[in-house]
């Protein structure tokens, strides 16, 4: 029988508000001092537009997940501690924001969160390569400020190196099998989809999150980071799912960009499963509706994540998970 939890969104406008109000600050602290060098004080007034025009416009989700999974685990975490939760959501959302600009470069995409991509402004160009390593490098200005005396600090910082080594092995894997010119579809399996979709999405936007708030709250066994890995990237499959049906099928308006996927041959799931499903004659053309498909993989997707919660032994509360994806469901 089906199961619906989804009986509201967890991510609070409360939570929300207290995670955008901490925003100004940390981008003071990446910035504020060295704007006082005049060595340097041109390229950190750059840096600071760099920040505010690319990081605080996004779901956030992955971000505040941080912190609302930390609550879960310490129901009674100080403020104090509560700050350091949104400090390393914003460092999650720094290293997307990082991930998002070379992907907007490398795919020649348009728009992104309603605006011109960062790459297309005219006085940007190809400066937003630096700048996207720029945001890298704050993550881990951040984490020396804010945990270096931890005992976490070195667990932290290591997950967010191993992060960034598979989202990179995943933006490879993504880009070298749609590559430009002529398109081999016998590498649009599904096989090949889900590989991109863990390595590009799953670990960074899912498993990240939830894997900063066990450590911050003493949790760093490796088999109680096994456990709870299999659902996180399970939801993340569901995700990048949504993600590219409404690459092709969302509204600009709503969605924030204009989907490029068909024309730059990206191996998503729409063109994986037209291929699966299509006749020679309709792989010829691909002319499917799969809009049907789409709903009916996208509720299959909610209950096999459902169903591995529900399923799974492990020291953090169900609730971290279930928060999670209704985040994400029906979006």
């Amino acid at each position: 029988m089906a199961q619906n939890v989804n009986e509201a969104k967890p991510k609070s406008s409360t939570e929300l508000a207290k995670f955008d109000a901490l925003f100004p600050e940390l981008v003071g602290d990446l910035t504020k001092n060295e704007m006082k060098n005049p060595e340097i004080a041109d390229a950190f007034i750059w840096f600071k537009e760099v920040l505010h025009y690319n990081v605080p416009f996004g779901e956030k989700t992955s971000g505040v997940s941080v912190v609302t999974s930390y609550k879960h685990l310490v129901p009674q975490a100080s403020e104090a501690d509560m700050k350091i939760a949104r400090v390393l959501g914003w460092c999650i959302e720094l290293l997307q924001a990082c991930s998002l600009i070379m992907d907007d470069v490398e795919d020649n995409s348009v728009t992104r969160r309603g605006r011109p991509c960062w790459y297309k402004k005219e006085e940007v160009g190809l400066t937003a390569v630096n700048d996207a390593s720029f945001l890298e490098c704050t993550v881990y200005s951040l984490l020396k400020k804010y945990i270096r005396d931890k005992p976490y600090y070195l667990s932290i910082l290591e997950l967010f190196l191993q992060t960034t080594c598979q989202t990179v092995t995943g933006q490879c894997l993504d880009l070298i099998t749609g590559a430009s010119g002529e398109v081999d579809f016998s590498k649009f399996t599904m096989e090949r989809y889900s590989a991109i979709v863990k390595w590009k999405t799953g670990f960074h936007s899912f498993y990240l999150p939830v894997a900063v708030a066990m450590h911050m709250a003493g949790i760093s066994d490796d088999e109680s980071h096994a456990q709870v890995m299999p659902v996180l990237l399970q939801m993340g499959h569901f995700y990048q799912i949504q993600n590219d049906y409404l690459d092709c099928y969302g509204a600009p308006e709503i969605t924030g960009k204009v989907g490029t996927d068909i024309q730059d041959n990206k191996c998503s799931w729409l063109i994986v499963k037209a291929l699966e499903i299509a006749s020679d004659e309709q792989k010829e053309a691909l002319k499917l509706n799969l809009e049907d498909i789409y709903k009916q993989c996208e509720e299959n997707s909610y209950q096999d994540c459902i169903h591995l919660i529900y399923s799974m032994d492990s020291v953090v509360p169900k609730t971290v998970f279930l928060d999670f994806v209704n985040m994400i469901y029906k979006r």
